[in-house]
């Protein structure tokens, strides 16, 4: 591999983990926000946004001018092409973080509501999704992405289970149903980044084997399914 194409690779991937950092501290804080009311941390969850647009626009120029440049092929052509897509679904996962945040805010205006215990096992299992399939692409491992992938059926199940729990409270406590569709909300921003992760997932499989699994398990399948759109 020429010096300048494995120079501008690692200086990718040393972005991307960045970038990934910086998500993963935006979901510690806008969960934190949600479970322990504080409007503090879901406002500097929410600053935090434009910074990461700001970089991914960054490093999408950068996949860019690396592939008009450098014209790589197999897994050079691979790893740019993850980067660009871990890109694209860390910018969607800080977006779903912002609107974490906001529902938290709304959730803090009604002191009494009581939210569903499940929906933090269904925190950390997602949290953990986030790490582990970060590590995956930090260290190449497309059978811990595979793992990851087996995790989302789970938080699936969970994200169906806290509806009908809420769904319950509104039918019973109508004073409760604006704060209920608040947690309502957030449940689903939380699922729609573990889906994330499974796409991330689905890009490292691709990046190490070149194999495109995408969609293949939607069916609850080895991999899991996935938001790729």
């Amino acid at each position: 591999m020429p010096l300048h194409l494995q120079r501008d690779l690692d200086h990718l991937h040393h972005e991307v983990l960045s970038l990934s950092g910086v998500v993963e501290e935006m979901l510690e804080k806008a969960t934190r926000a949600l479970f322990e009311r504080n409007a503090h941390i879901a406002d500097e969850v929410i600053r935090f946004d434009i910074i990461v647009d700001e970089r991914e626009v960054q490093i999408e120029e950068e996949c860019l001018k690396a592939l008009a440049l450098h014209q790589p092929v197999a897994v050079d052509l691979r790893r740019i092409a993850t980067v660009l897509k871990v890109n694209n679904d860390l910018e969607r996962m800080a977006d779903l973080t912002v609107n974490l945040a906001e529902r938290a805010k709304s959730v803090i205006e009604f002191p009494t509501f009581v939210i569903p215990p499940r929906l933090a096992r269904m925190v950390d299992l997602t949290k953990q999704m986030v790490t582990d399939v970060l590590d995956s692409f930090v260290n190449m491992d497309s059978v811990a992405a595979t793992r990851v992938g087996g995790m989302d059926a789970q938080v699936d199940r969970m994200n169906c289970e806290v509806i009908e729990e809420l769904q319950k409270v509104m039918r019973e406590r109508p004073d409760q149903v604006v704060p209920a569709l608040h947690c309502f909300s957030a449940s689903r921003h939380i699922e729609r980044i573990s889906d994330h992760a499974v796409n991330i997932a689905d890009d490292v499989i691709y990046m190490v084997d070149g194999v495109i699994v995408r969609h293949r398990f939607t069916n609850g399948g080895e991999v899991g399914s996935s938001s790729h759109s």
